[in-house]
């Protein structure tokens, strides 16, 4: 059966540009326009989210809150956010003293409610390009990052945690990504066989997946905490409730790491859209370069899962609509992936709080963002179903 669209002739003149030159495709109109429309998204959807709380503040003021002097100009501000007040003050040397002091509506807009934008906009990326690199290693469109177990095998660590191993709570980020990458070690290890092939590490992904949610579901029994059953409830929906920089700075680090090894892996990726058989041809050790960006992808959205839970459909939804606009080459898809994640999760998280503003009429309530990207990438996965007659090689 055959891949995806995936030929030389429908990617290479593309992939040359108008001008010639290795970064020729940087000058794509699609490309510039998608980012651009895609960071506007995440800078009007990021200052809606910032208007809401029990502190009330109009967008005027929640603007000039994000971008107040005191804060952007101000090194030991922002290095007080990224990297926490400790390292902030062994890296500046300012010991023994207070920070400036702040307006009220900064201190709320940048302690409490800008770490979610940021929050989101890591999550988006890297379920984004997660899913892209999963979909072309496995020649399957309707891949994402959960189709390796990735997602069942941290869900399952979660409740593990916090029903019967209560005292390892204080690391759950870390308990997830321990748990996607040991499925996804757990898949590999199922599909090997003289090496693997796209159709076996699909048909894997799905038996592990089946077990660990099978396992996951069981272990509600076990729990005879309502309040623990409701923290788990909301890391297997995926939310972004409660988060702040605590996460950011969890989630900071791989996701810088991730998204460079997914920019400089496009060439990889290219090649192995072209078939296993034509890769080889080419000198590609197919299963190395495949297992290398598999781990590529499962930092990525292991990373998102330890600060966000299981956010369902983003990694499918994304690279299909890059993939729409800028065409199949990874060189753009990848960069597309890296701002219409980012807007794609952040509008999710606004649809959530204003979808139970219209429910509740109440601007405190906390919706799982996971709801939203579920109730949109379901039709949205229906309809790729009906319109794709040929969607890869399972």
């Amino acid at each position: 059966m055959s891949g995806p669209d995936t030929s030389p002739t429908a990617s290479e003149p593309r992939s040359r540009g108008a001008g010639g030159g290795r970064f020729a495709w940087l000058k794509d109109p699609s490309l510039f326009w998608l980012c651009l429309a895609s960071l506007a998204v995440v800078v009007a959807a990021g200052l809606v989210q910032i208007t809401f709380g029990s502190y009330t503040m109009p967008l005027t003021s929640a603007w000039q809150a994000v971008v107040d002097t005191d804060v952007i100009f101000d090194v030991r501000w922002l290095l007080n956010f990224f990297v926490g007040e400790n390292l902030m003050r062994t890296l500046t040397g300012f010991h023994g003293e207070a920070l400036p002091e702040l307006a009220t509506e900064t201190l709320i807009v940048w302690n409490i409610r800008l770490p979610r934008v940021f929050v989101a906009v890591f999550v988006g990326t890297n379920l984004a390009v997660s899913g892209a690199i999963f979909q072309a290693i496995t020649r399957n469109e309707l891949a994402s990052p959960f189709i390796l177990g990735v997602s069942s095998g941290a869900g399952l660590m979660i409740l593990l945690s916090l029903v019967v191993f209560s005292s390892l709570s204080a690391m759950l980020p870390f308990v997830a990504a321990l748990g996607g990458a040991v499925a996804f070690l757990i898949v590999y290890a199922i599909a090997w066989k003289r090496g693997t092939s796209p159709v076996r590490l699909v048909l894997a992904g799905v038996i592990v997946s089946t077990v660990f949610q099978s396992l996951q579901t069981a272990m509600f029994f076990f729990a005879e905490d309502l309040g623990v059953v409701q923290t788990a409830i909301q890391w297997t929906t995926g939310s972004l409730t409660g988060v702040g920089w605590e996460q950011v700075r969890i989630i900071l680090p791989w996701s810088i790491v991730s998204m460079l090894l997914a920019v400089l892996s496009a060439r990889q990726l290219n090649v192995l859209l072209l078939g296993e058989q034509t890769a080889k041809s080419l000198g590609v050790s197919v299963e190395k370069v495949r297992f290398a960006l598999s781990g590529v992808a499962v930092l990525a959205a292991s990373a998102s899962i330890a600060v966000a839970g299981i956010v369902s459909f983003v990694g499918l939804i994304v690279p299909h609509l890059v993939r729409s606009v800028v065409g199949s080459d990874y060189k753009r898809l990848i960069v597309g992936c890296l701002f219409a994640g980012p807007a794609l999760m952040v509008g999710a998280d606004v649809g959530a709080r204003l979808g139970l503003l219209l429910l509740t009429g109440s601007v405190s309530g906390q919706m799982p963002v996971g709801i939203v990207t579920g109730l949109v990438g379901g039709p949205y996965f229906l309809y790729l179903m009906r319109r794709k007659q040929d969607l890869g090689e399972i």
